[in-house]
């Protein structure tokens, strides 16, 4: 018998990273008994090994649990976990549009954040109700109060009912609870309407296919019914649905308000669309569900198969790991040094490494990838305007007329006795300062607009290192700003690499251009001849360094005598080619396409 409507809540949970989301819902699964105590582990939903190792969540997991509150009514609470960095934000945004409300956790200790000011004003835009919640106050440097200011002085919310919480001892978990039930509104949704179901998320299995995870909005489905996925105008039978707990329990129905999982039998990848409405196919529904806005990858490289012949399996990887994570894009593309590819499109730096670390664990790849960069705008002379994500695909400059680059304007949230540090890395950065917002005596929020390329390598690391942790970043894109930029390409004995080039403002192409070229020499092994580094702007070269020879001339002793000696000494001197992989004529490892991450401002 399904719940009635008006006993079920959908909510989130939404913080800067590192606040206790996963620890709040591990606290909410034991007190609903949703999961077993001997099963319970920290961070329960987190299930993936890399989430697991790096202590942060990148998907987005929903979980059903049933709970009997202070009324002596039966609830049936459907929570959705976010992740809290700024690269999955997109992952924060698709969960948002499954629920009516969500709690909005702040660390006592360390307040407002950037992430947290920019996931409430996510669930504002969605309509949510959004229930304060102050969690870690068991931490000796926990100052409630001043959370409450940042709360209300920040964001905008009224903190007087924010609930009190220390989800590492759980403390304050069943007044969450009820503060859900009495506080989010039930969903609205009619059950008599024709179905439509919004499809927030979806996973390949090897056995039963796509598995995907809705959230119904109006109607009911019902095992073995047949329904029509309205984008793609695919129709399917229902084989399997039930709900998550959090593993996929099988039921008969999923009704209005319910969030579960449907399995269709849909084979292929390309049928299913995240953000896509399911609908009756008997009985469709007029209108589609308003869906999700487009992606939109601000960091681009290339990713390139090791071994040539995997060049299949990485494209049949890339389109299962797509269909889990909407957020990247790709295409397929072609170097001169690495072969056959595809160019990658993330949300972040983050994002980039996360996929690339995914794709090598979870389908046994070994990837080479290129230096991240950003889309340029580029104007020709003749008046044609294109965008160009690839450095190597530059027109010569005495075709363009101008260059625009992406900016961005970021809000740096940081104690106030780090201020002047992190306005000296926004000057380094090129950054132009828009103004510096005071929280309280301690804190401040300094707002600055600066390139996007800028910030897509180290700034981050960068920031927390000169904040000793407490600076956290939140930006948006504003859009393209003309620059000084020119295309820097690095030759090895005279020819270009086009895995290497890079896009650079024109004052920092010589250093950089140095930098790297110092970076690829110790990169690069010795090879059997002398390897001339050299970065080139347009056909002017700026910098060389040079790799000296693993060999030397082992004939030049023999003055004429018995040939086969020189013939012995050749021999002997061939075994070490074996060990030469070849790219061009230079062998050229991994670390060296990646050098350009750790090129340091004060290298």
């Amino acid at each position: 018998m399904a719940t009635p409507i008006e006993r079920i809540r959908n909510f989130s949970i939404v913080a800067h990273i590192d606040h206790g989301k996963s620890t709040l819902a591990d606290r909410l699964l034991e007190l609903t008994g949703t999961v077993a105590l001997r099963e319970m582990k920290e961070q329960t939903l987190d299930t993936m090994d890399i989430e697991r190792e790096r202590g942060i969540t990148i998907k987005a997991v929903a979980v059903r649990m049933n709970y009997r509150a202070s009324d002596g009514q039966d609830y049936e609470l459907n929570l959705i976990d976010t992740p809290g960095h700024v690269d999955f934000s997109y992952e924060v945004s698709r969960s948002l549009a499954a629920c009516e409300g969500a709690l909005l956790l702040v660390d006592a200790a360390q307040g407002v954040e950037a992430q947290t000011l920019a996931n409430a004003y996510k669930a504002i835009e969605a309509n949510l109700e959004i229930i304060p919640v102050i969690n870690k106050i068991d931490l000796p440097s926990a100052d409630i109060e001043s959370a409450k200011r940042q709360i209300e002085d920040i964001i905008g919310l009224d903190a007087e009912g924010a609930i009190l919480t220390s989800a590492k001892e759980g403390r304050g978990a069943r007044e969450v609870l009820e503060a859900v039930v009495h506080r989010i509104p039930s969903p609205r949704g009619n059950r008599n309407a024709p179905l439509r179901a919004l499809i927030f998320d979806a996973i390949y299995n090897s056995y039963r296919g796509v598995i995907v995870f809705v959230r119904v909005v109006d109607g009911a489905m019902r095992a073995g019914s047949k329904v029509l996925m309205m984008s793609m105008n695919q129709k399917y039978e229902v084989d399997e649905l039930g709900v998550l707990t959090p593993g996929l329990t099988p039921g008969d129905s999923l009704e209005a308000g319910e969030v579960g999982y449907v399995i269709c039998n849909i084979k292929t990848l390309q049928s299913i669309k995240i953000g896509d409405t399911i609908t009756d196919a008997q009985n469709p529904a007029k209108t589609p569900l308003p869906g999700y806005k487009d992606v939109q990858p601000v960091v681009f490289c290339g990713m390139y198969p090791a071994v040539a012949t995997d060049f299949e399996e990485l494209r049949d990887a890339l389109e299962r790991l797509q269909l889990n994570d909407s957020a990247f894009v790709f295409q397929a593309d072609s170097s001169d040094a690495l072969g056959l590819g595809f160019r990658l499109g993330f949300l972040g730096l983050l994002h980039m490494e996360i996929v690339q670390e995914r794709l090598e664990r979870e389908f046994n790849l070994t990837l080479v990838s290129t230096m991240p960069n950003v889309a340029y705008h580029i104007i020709k002379v003749s008046g044609e305007e294109f965008i160009i994500e690839n450095a190597s695909k530059m027109p010569p400059p005495g075709e363009i007329e101008v260059i625009e680059e992406p900016y961005i304007e970021a809000d740096i949230l940081c104690p106030t006795e780090y201020l002047s540090a992190v306005i000296e890395l926004c000057k380094k950065k090129r950054g132009i300062h828009v103004r510096v917002d005071y929280i309280d005596s301690k804190r401040c929020m300094a707002v600055y607009q600066m390139p996007l390329a800028e910030i897509v390598l180290d700034f981050y690391d960068r920031l927390k290192t000169l904040t000793r942790g407490y600076g956290s970043l939140e930006y948006r894109i504003i859009g393209y700003r003309p620059g000084e930029l020119v295309k820097l390409d690095l030759l090895l004995n005279g020819e270009p690499v086009d895995a290497l080039s890079s896009i650079v403002h024109r004052d920092r192409a010589v250093m950089l251009g140095r930098r790297l070229a110092s970076r690829l020499r110790k990169a690069i092994p010795r090879q059997q001849f002398e390897v001339a580094i050299q970065a080139a702007i347009g056909s002017r070269i700026i910098v060389r360094e040079t790799i000296k020879p693993l060999r030397k001339n082992v004939t030049a002793k023999c003055y004429g005598g018995d040939i086969t000696r020189k013939r012995k000494l050749l021999e002997k001197q061939k075994e070490g080619k074996r060990r030469m992989k070849q790219i061009g004529l230079v062998e050229v490892p991994q670390e060296a396409f990646m050098a350009l991450l750790r090129v340091d401002e004060d290298d």
